[in-house]
């Protein structure tokens, strides 16, 4: 297969250009060597996007990924791999978010990131990397307008390209755009068939956020995933007519929606196959069936519900949508 030429977001105000696919990094268990092996693998593929997180402990991964591929001649420089990466919670205090940042970036061997998101709307105990964590090291509250200042801070001082957010509802979104001066300029979610964020998604095309979607075939075998995208019926009976595999179907299905989306394979043939998306479409009958799946959120986010955190319910997290 030749290198494959992925679409991009149109550069904007907000957003450098950024790729449509982003292959994600949050692999359990880990293994240093085989995460490394698989994101250089993924660039000679022509993966130019990859996300990682303080929590997810790849971030050495990603930079070793990058410099290596930078001294095979795969890309030209740092500058042609869009890096997305993510401030833990532990980290999320006021105080705090700036040496975090400096901490990702030394993690990873750069100079800067892409897109740096603020990981949950949660707060907790400063110094820990564990998750899931005690309940009792949830903070109260969470401070959204002091941490997203140390994040415009990140941004001025230009540790960051640009600065987004993860895992807010549509209601904390429209919270924090309502005192942002550095606007975000993601929010990545989870996002399949089975559970669209038809709410949050008006919102951020109202208000010019990108929407990008993780877990978009449902992290089946997970601790925190679902088999309803990939038992799914419907989407089975598209993908035999299409002559496609259900992950394509799901993949096309987001990438027509206009968001970005994060996949997670080390796989050479998943790899593959998950960038052979882009020259078919989905008819308007098998998108009108997609629109009538049932929903049902994945993750729930139970492990931010304390009694003693800003989060008694699931609903309070989400802001019952």
């Amino acid at each position: 297969m030749a290198m494959a030429t992925i679409p991009e977001v149109p550069a904007s105000a907000l957003l450098p250009t950024m790729p449509r696919i982003g292959m994600g990094t949050a692999a359990f268990p880990f293994t240093s060597s085989e995460t490394t092996a698989a994101l250089l693998r993924a660039i000679e593929l022509g993966y130019r996007h990859f996300d990682t997180a303080r929590l997810y402990a790849t971030e050495g991964c990603v930079g070793e990924a990058v410099a290596e591929a930078v001294r095979r001649g795969l890309v030209a420089s740092r500058a042609d791999v869009f890096v997305t990466s993510k401030l833990w919670c532990s980290d999320l205090h006021a105080g705090r978010v700036v040496p975090a940042a400096r901490e990702t970036l030394r993690n990873l061997g750069m100079d800067y990131v892409d897109l740096l998101l603020v990981h949950w709307p949660a707060t907790v105990a400063p110094g820990s990397y564990d998750f899931p964590f005690p309940k009792e090291e949830m903070a109260p509250a969470f401070d959204m307008e002091g941490v997203w200042r140390g994040m415009e801070e990140c941004h001025r001082l230009g540790l960051a390209r640009a600065i987004g957010v993860s895992n807010f509802s549509a209601k904390k979104l429209e919270q924090l755009l309502s005192f942002a001066v550095v606007r975000p300029a993601a929010n990545q979610v989870e996002m399949n068939p089975m559970w669209q964020q038809r709410t949050l998604r008006e919102v951020c095309r109202r208000e010019g956020v990108q929407l990008c979607g993780y877990s978009p075939l449902g992290a089946k075998g997970t601790p925190w995933g679902s088999a309803a995208v990939m038992d799914s019926g419907v989407l089975h009976d598209i993908a035999q007519t299409k002559g496609k595999t259900l992950a394509q179907i799901c993949l096309r299905w987001m990438y027509e929606q206009g968001d970005v989306l994060l996949v997670k394979t080390y796989n050479e043939n998943r790899m593959k196959e998950n960038l052979d998306i882009f020259d078919w479409e989905l008819t308007e009958e098998e998108r009108d069936k997609i629109s009538k799946l049932p929903q049902q959120r994945g993750l729930t986010g139970m492990q931010f519900v304390c009694d003693n955190g800003p989060y008694k319910c699931v609903e309070d997290l989400w802001d019952g949508a």
